[in-house]
């Protein structure tokens, strides 16, 4: 199994204050602790779910290329990046020179959308029937798709449009870069993930993974695709402590409204070990974790005891 992390905050406990020092630091810490992949969530402003919205929060686009130059193994990317905050044709470009820049370590996650609070404060419109945002993601895929495998694109879609276009260089990741599909939708999402993804993000519990793998591999023997050929990656929030009392003290300080239901890897590293042991049954390839509130013990105590075990 692969480890990843989700970095869903840039303020660091014993940093130095500096949000780009500080998290060009942590990225060079986790690729040498052995990490996979780091994702950034590609929003405007702090979700207020994971704290105040006022806090510093850099633009996953502008970041992504300048920890591809501080990096050397660890692969990154955008988890995932919305349809309707960019024109498909100028994120192709975008992310061809990433993939150039990270020396052919991009992964390429898009998705619907759909927080609508921020589409309204920056000033963009929020469509609010989730098939049509669907249906935007599926063909700005086709687009740029296109224009990063065809020396010159045209492409005559219902939401976008390109005439003749050239995009050089092509990104180095042959025939594309991989594309991770955000969602769990049983109906349109996980139908558009078998046709295009190389990759998906499952959600929740094991049981929950299990439920949302069958309903994927039914698309894909509709498609004619083997369902092996999908990274199944999964997404989880952790707090991990060497006993109960210190869990319990480390929650009260990087969990200030609790644990929520969703929160499957809270607790021990023996217990840990069980639930990423159950993803693994489950056939999850790659976990991708936020590790609340940057805590440094929790991912150290991750690494050595949890990481370590799953081989």
């Amino acid at each position: 199994m692969k480890f990843g992390v989700r970095n869903t905050s840039f303020v660091y406990p014993g940093g130095t204050g500096d949000p780009w020092m500080d998290t060009q630091a942590h990225i060079r810490w986790l690729e040498s602790l052995g990490f996979d992949s780091y994702w950034l969530m590609d929003h405007f402003y702090q979700l207020p779910v994971h704290g105040p919205v006022d806090e510093p929060f850099f633009d996953a686009w502008t970041l992504l290329p300048a920890l591809a130059a501080v990096t050397e193994r660890i692969r990154i990317g955008a988890m995932v990046t919305p349809v309707g905050y960019r024109n498909p044709a100028l994120l192709a470009r975008m992310a061809a020179s990433l993939d150039h820049i990270s020396g052919g370590r991009m992964n390429f996650g898009f998705g619907a959308g759909g927080y609508k609070p921020e589409y309204l404060a920056y000033g963009y419109e929020f469509e609010e029937r989730g098939p049509v945002r669907l249906a935007q993601m599926r063909e700005a895929l086709e687009l740029i798709l296109k224009l990063w495998t065809e020396p010159r694109t045209t492409y005559h879609g219902e939401f976008f449009h390109v005439e003749d276009a050239a995009l050089e260089p092509k990104p180095l990741q042959k025939p594309h870069p991989p594309l991770l599909i955000g969602g769990v939708g049983p109906k349109i999402t996980l139908r558009i993930i078998a046709e295009f993804g190389a990759a998906c993000n499952l959600w929740g519990p094991p049981a929950e993974f299990i439920k949302q793998r069958e309903t994927l591999k039914a698309h894909c023997e509709a498609v004619g695709r083997d369902e092996a050929t999908i990274e199944k990656t999964t997404y989880d929030l952790v707090v991990c402590a060497p006993t109960e009392a210190a869990l319990k003290s480390r929650i009260e300080r990087v969990l200030p409204n609790g644990v929520e239901p969703w929160m499957t890897l809270v607790g021990t590293p023996q217990k840990l070990v069980d639930i990423v042991g159950e993803y693994a049954e489950a056939g999850a390839d790659h976990l991708c974790l936020d590790f609340a509130g940057n805590d440094r013990e929790s991912i150290q105590l991750f690494v050595e005891e949890v990481m370590r075990a799953m081989g």
